[in-house]
């Protein structure tokens, strides 16, 4: 490293990157002394103010030209030609800011700020030769001795404008942490605190930006859109971010990604504008920079591509070369992301201190341009001057302070470096941050100390915005979004219409104005951009195979499932008690089924049921009546009271098997059947058998079986055999309860409310038990049907158990095979069918004889050829 002494109030010494210039060193015999000289110098245009703290700034002022390589002669230094009035006015909203730092007493107080400022010409190699002669000063000789000549070093430098330039200058300076501050450069990659350490920026990155896009996308529903891009760090990384925040967010989808050559290659152009138009976006996002963005749009007028969107990063939002009548008529309507603005009061007066002088140079020494040449380039684009302009009474760009937006980062940017030298010079003895709690010192700061203070720069602007760094370099971001309105005059102006930051509580939070904004468009509305339209409820989405993800099919839900309201990749299938609509939409709980008493069915058999029971207490009515007539006293009037009452029971318990089941309904109603028809057929079974005993006691020597079947015996039979059903439905019961069971096997949207029998077996034993009965009794009512009385009843026993078996027998295959409640509808059929073949044929010839033919009810009619019983 060479140290270098430079004359301040108290000398100080600044270490002096030894990578900067390369020196020819020879010794005193070959030289006049012990010397280094440079081995070459480039010859910068700059401008420069000394101070006793230095700072630098890269600007570009002019267009270069490529110098001749032959290397058949000494190379010559590359010519800077034209004229950039924005980049002249930003050099000089540097040399302001400092003029107002040095009047200001409360910051960096007996300290004067000074500058040097270099033109980059828009060349890599030159924008990179003028940062190492600012980061170790120019001198045509370095004499070994205590004595320097030349520019001092800088402590910090604002710029460079471009993000390819800085990637290269900060790879370099960062190894020796020389602070630099950009005011344009948006490449994300330069957050990369690795590989840039000392890399500042007052311009938000492209990784905020292409958020604020992302967010505008989102704002107007616009989920597919083109993507063009320079062919250079900037682009290049606005693309991959843009994809990388696209897949992570799903807000969108790329319909194309395209590189504009840096040539002007017409084919390439007119390919990719043939992409734009046959693609159906309808929104495009252009990365680019305003120089190149003509020959993209030459090629979209000369193929007349209308009806699109544009969206245009902050290089050339405000660009007034591409807001011509030319192409107006297909930019109009442009959204642009755009520098935040801000105010500088009394710049435009600075900029108006600057007169051509066409015989020395300006007292300023301003030799980054020729001022007359700037003069008549301004006024007339270059035309020959006549010494006598003044840009005061002229329209021009350079004055024109209502719009400052790159000259507020500059602003910004100077003002940081001042505050951070400021906090660092404020500082105490013996509580610094460095080591030894040492401060640094005005005679011996090295660059990372600024770097130190830099990262933790905290100020507001005149203009109240926030400035302040984060971990990774970068500034508290904020845009405004801005719109190009094409008057009915033809002229054009471009308006703030919101504004995208960054919340700490709410990331990206974006502010539009939507009634300020012009849309280029017959309805005057944003335009619909999407591969393809959002599926309707009850659809879900079906990705095109080899196709973005915005672009896809919209199927039917199918049955039981709606649209899922976090993924619309899938459908969600509905509760268990619930069933999607006819619309897929939502879901409806399912329709209930059960035997009601509401529905036609149910009213039917309930009708049916309380028929029988009225009936069977009409024919009880008769026979109470006509109990002393022979053929109610013939007939065991006892037992044909007690078939009656369970006969009426049974009618009674079919009601059971109606209306929603229940626990207490589950288990009553077999119970209630089974012994209710149990002990109905138990007295059908002791009447047959009373009557084979009366039978057998007709002949000689069978009166002895008579006693068996006296009134105690029949009653105790009846109960005895009742008992043994009781005892059946009690074990069913305690083992295996019927319980209420929520059906959906039969219908899946509908849920059949049923009886589960809990134990098959118990609900066969009890029917198998009926059955027993049922057939011993058709046994011996066939037997004796021949009896020789005139109303021999075991005719009538044998056809009423003949249609009890038929009636039960045709019950089990249908009620295994009838779902839901049709099962209970069959039950109920079979009881009461059952139940009126019973009460029909063993009451009905008895009624009939009583009411209609009382003639027939006397004892010799009854007892006819028969023994009277």
């Amino acid at each position: 490293m060479i140290k270098r002494n430079i004359n301040l109030s108290k000398p100080r010494v600044v270490p002096l990157p030894s990578f900067a210039f390369i020196y020819f060193c020879c010794p005193l015999n070959y030289c006049f002394s012990f010397s280094c000289q440079l081995q070459g110098q480039f010859h910068l245009n700059e401008m420069h103010k000394a101070g006793d703290l230095v700072l630098g700034g890269l600007f570009q002022v002019h267009f270069t030209s490529i110098p001749d390589l032959s290397f058949t002669s000494q190379p010559q230094q590359p010519t800077c030609h034209g004229v950039y009035v924005l980049g002249f006015k930003l050099a000089q909203t540097m040399a302001f800011a400092i003029d107002e730092i040095n009047r200001n007493s409360n910051l960096l107080p007996n300290v004067t700020l000074g500058y040097t400022l270099y033109d980059n010409c828009l060349e890599l190699g030159i924008g990179f030769r003028g940062a190492l002669s600012l980061a170790s000063g120019q001198e045509d000789q370095i004499v070994v001795d205590d004595t320097c000549v030349g520019n001092p070093p800088v402590v910090g430098i604002v710029g460079d404008s471009s993000s390819t330039n800085s990637i290269a200058i900060s790879n370099v300076l960062g190894l020796y942490r020389v602070p630099m501050v950009s005011y344009f450069a948006t490449c994300s990659c330069l957050s990369d605190r690795q590989k840039y350490p000392s890399f500042f920026r007052t311009i938000p990155s492209d990784a905020f930006q292409v958020r604020a896009m992302i967010q505008i996308l989102k704002h107007f529903g616009w989920t597919w859109a083109g993507l063009i891009v320079i062919d250079d760090d900037y682009g290049l990384h606005a693309a991959r971010s843009f994809q990388s925040e696209l897949s992570v967010s799903g807000e969108g989808c790329l319909a194309y990604t395209e590189v504009l050559p840096w040539d002007k290659d017409t084919d390439e152009l007119r390919r990719i504008v043939n992409v734009m138009k046959k693609s159906t976006a309808r929104v495009v996002i252009v990365f680019e920079i305003p120089s190149r963005m003509i020959s993209l749009l030459e090629e979209v007028v000369r193929q007349n591509v209308t009806g699109l969107q544009w969206i245009a990063s902050e290089a050339w939002a405000e660009s007034a070369v591409l807001q011509t009548p030319h192409f107006m008529p297909y930019l109009g309507g442009t959204l642009g992301i755009t520098i935040r603005r801000g105010e500088i009061p009394g710049l435009r007066e600075f900029l108006l201190q600057i007169h051509p002088d066409l015989h020395h140079n300006s007292s300023y020494g301003n030799s980054l341009v020729r001022l007359e040449h700037f003069y008549c380039w301004v006024e007339g684009g270059g035309a020959i001057c006549t010494g006598q302009e003044d840009l005061g009474n002229a329209d021009t760009e350079y004055l024109d302070i209502s719009n400052l937006r790159p000259e507020y980062n500059v602003y910004k940017a100077v003002y940081a470096l001042a505050h951070s030298l400021d906090d660092m010079l404020r500082c105490k003895p013996g509580r610094g941050p460095f080591s030894g709690d040492s401060c640094a010192t005005l005679q011996s700061l090295e660059p990372w100390q600024l770097v130190y203070y830099m990262e933790r720069v905290n100020f507001t602007t005149p203009s109240g915005d926030q400035v302040s760094f984060d971990e990774n370099g970068d500034v508290v971001p904020i845009y405004d979004v801005i719109n190009w309105l094409w008057l009915p005059d033809g002229s054009t102006k471009v308006q703030n219409v919101g504004e995208v930051k960054r919340s700490a509580f709410k990331g990206e939070e974006l502010i539009l104005d939507e009634d300020k904004i012009f849309w280029n468009f017959e309805s005057k509305k944003p335009p619909r951009s999407v591969c393809s339209e959002g599926c309707p409820p009850g659809t879900h989405m079906v990705r095109r195979k080899r196709e973005p993800e915005c672009c896809f099919d919209c199927i039917p839900c199918s049955e039981g499932k709606i649209t899922n309201k976090s993924s619309s990749l899938e459908c969600t299938s509905c509760p268990e008690d619930f069933w999607s609509n006819p619309q897929r939409d939502h879901c409806i709980p399912k329709k209930t089924e059960f035997l009601s008493y509401h529905d036609p069915l149910g009213i039917c058999l309930t009708t049916t049921s309380l028929l029988g029971t009225f009936i069977c207490a009409v024919v009880l009515g008769i026979f109470i009546y006509h109990r002393t007539t022979p053929i109610v006293r013939a007939n065991n009037s006892e037992l044909s009271f007690q078939l009656l009452l369970s006969l009426k029971l049974c009618f009674l318990c079919s009601l059971l098997f109606i209306g929603r089941p229940r626990m207490w309904t589950c288990q009553l109603r077999h119970a209630a059947f089974g012994i209710s028809f149990v002990l109905c057929v138990s007295c059908i079974l002791v009447k047959t058998m009373v009557v084979l005993a009366v039978f057998k006691a007709s002949k000689p020597g069978g009166g002895a079986s008579l006693k068996w079947f006296g009134a105690m015996q029949q009653r105790g039979t009846v109960l005895f055999l009742t008992a043994i059903q009781a005892a059946i439905c009690t074990t069913w019961l305690v083992s295996s309860s019927p319980t209420p069971h929520k059906n959906t096997q039969y219908h899946n949207d509908k849920i059949v409310y049923e009886c589960a029998v809990g134990s098959t077996v118990g609900f066969a034993v009890l029917l198998g038990y009926i059955g027993v009965l049922a057939f011993l009794s058709c046994l011996i009512a066939f037997l004796v049907r021949n009896l020789p009385d005139s109303f021999n009843e075991a005719k009538l026993i044998t056809f009423s158990m003949l249609i009890f078996c038929a009636v039960w027998v045709a019950f089990v295959p249908a009620y295994v095979s009838s779902p839901g409640n049709l099962a209970d509808a069959v039950e109920v059929f079979a009881i009461l069918a059952s139940s009126f073949g019973l009460l029909i044929t063993l009451f009905g010839p008895k009624c009939y004889i009583i009411l209609l033919r009382p003639e027939m009810n006397t004892k010799k009619a009854v007892m006819g050829r028969g023994i009277v019983s």
